[in-house]
């Protein structure tokens, strides 16, 4: 059986590690399973090599995962036009968050022959044994596939209780020279990065969050370790992206992990994603002796009505006072804030523009972004029910043009007043940021000149 999992590129410079479809992969090879990764993003092969490259080598599978996202969509539909139009097409599954919580629509535009839904180790290792063994699919929890002209949907899978059993991500099956050399915040040129995951879920409940599975489960901080430990060997990793949603699950497993780090001398950079709620001195002290340069803080309103309308589960009293601590623990913040959720108006807007404004610290630069009801989350739904959205393909179609512009207006502002008051916010953030860029550069360029500094290496932006 072999099996193609296909990374499609997403025009950036250099692309975030494919960490769903290494895990797919790592589960298959497992198994026995001959599987090939098709690098269209390291490469950026057009879509039409794609369909050379099956028609010259034969699959019995291929597989395409894809999250939630405008880009996303339309890209899915390239490839997948790809691989219908060859000669030797194989039996084609769909994965990730963006056909999950809609399988039905995403088959139907797609023509893809079956969608996995939601975590998909187990599920994919199943179903393949069911194709090999031409078991009935319906007996495979967990996908949609086209039986005629209808839609099957299985009942759902349940999730993996024990995520040390899920083998760490096939690494070998990918160019790490090249997803190594990913940015963050304060990486320097000498580092090369890689995202990893801590653990999976979310205690939390934000309603516009599109996360099908309930619940957080995390990884053992001997299981991170290990791998930690087994990408600075192979791969010369010294930085890395804790890239699930929430690795500050709790005061108590935060603290453990950063004791785990010190107690392995890892010697690393690493940053996160945080809750505010969490961030306290105890705990941001010992993050950053343990080598957090950076955490990425879901913010997304400054007034408390909006918080609680979109059920973030924080106060604004919490935010100001969890990033003052950040900023004082010697740790850069970062800032997302989103504009646009049930209640909003010009006046929350600017809350958040002055608190960005107060708060920059200069580590990467932050606009504000309208909320997006993607499918599978509770906006989403609240926007059907309320006629502002006909279903999903109304929503990737017509609705969700692009990340930055308004997909469904919550607010009792035109559309046109919506992107003018965004204008306005973004112009200020994108001001500020590259006076403070400018400012930087002549501070160098004073010790350059003014006090002979030998150590300048040259004007360069990064």
């Amino acid at each position: 059986m072999r099996i193609l999992l296909v990374v499609y590129d997403n025009d950036s410079y250099i692309h975030w590690f494919p960490q769903g479809l290494a895990y797919i992969a790592a589960v298959l090879d497992r198994e026995g399973y001959e599987v090939e990764v098709y690098n269209q993003d390291v490469h950026h092969y057009p879509d039409e090599h794609l369909t050379e490259y099956l028609n010259k080598n034969y699959f019995d599978i291929i597989g395409v995962s894809v999250i939630a996202g405008y880009y996303q969509y339309r890209k899915l539909l390239a490839i997948s036009n790809a691989i219908n139009n060859s000669k030797n097409r194989p039996l084609y599954f769909l994965g990730g968050h963006g056909p999950s919580p809609e399988p039905e629509c995403f088959l139907r535009k797609t023509g893809a022959d079956i969608a996995v839904i939601g975590e998909g180790e187990d599920t994919v290792v199943e179903l393949v044994q069911a194709i090999t063994n031409k078991s009935a699919l319906s007996t495979v929890h967990g996908i949609a596939y086209q039986d005629g002209d209808k839609t099957i949907v299985t009942p759902r899978r349940k999730l993996i209780k024990d995520i040390d059993t899920i083998p760490f991500p096939a690494y070998d099956k990918f160019p790490m020279e090249y997803y190594r050399l990913l940015r963050m915040p304060h990486c320097t040129n000498k580092d090369f990065l890689m995202p990893l995951l801590s653990g999976r879920g979310c205690t939390f409940r934000c309603n516009f969050c599109y996360r099908l599975d309930k619940g957080f489960r995390g990884r053992s901080k001997e299981s991170i370790v290990e791998e930690i430990t087994f990408l600075k060997k192979e791969y010369g990793i010294s930085y890395v992206v804790f890239s699930d949603e929430l690795l500050m699950s709790s005061k108590e497993r935060t603290v453990e992990l950063c004791e785990a780090f010190i107690k392995a001398d890892l010697g690393i950079k690493w940053d996160c994603n945080g809750r505010l709620n969490y961030a306290i001195p105890e705990v941001l002290d010992i993050m950053k002796q343990s080598g957090c340069v950076f955490i990425n803080y879901g913010i997304e309103a400054l007034d408390d009505q909006i918080l609680k309308n979109m059920k973030k589960g924080l106060r604004t009293n919490q935010v100001i006072k969890g990033i003052k601590a950040t900023l004082s623990a010697g740790i850069s913040p970062g800032y997302n804030v989103i504009f646009g959720n049930i209640g909003e108006n010009k006046d929350t807007l600017n809350k958040g523009v002055e608190f960005l404004l107060e708060y920059d610290n200069g580590s990467q630069m932050r606009t504000i972004r309208p909320v997006t009801p993607y499918p599978g989350s509770p906006l989403y739904y609240h926007a059907i029910q309320e006629g502002l959205l006909k279903d999903c393909a109304d929503f990737y179609e017509n609705k969700h043009t692009n990340s930055d512009l308004l997909a469904i207006n919550f607010t009792n502002m035109t559309d046109d007043e919506f992107h003018r008051a965004l204008y306005d916010a973004n112009s200020k953030l994108i001001k500020n940021y590259f006076d403070n860029k400018c400012n930087q550069m002549l501070a160098q360029a004073e010790k350059l000149y003014l006090e002979a500094n030998s150590e300048f290496r040259g004007f360069r932006q990064s």
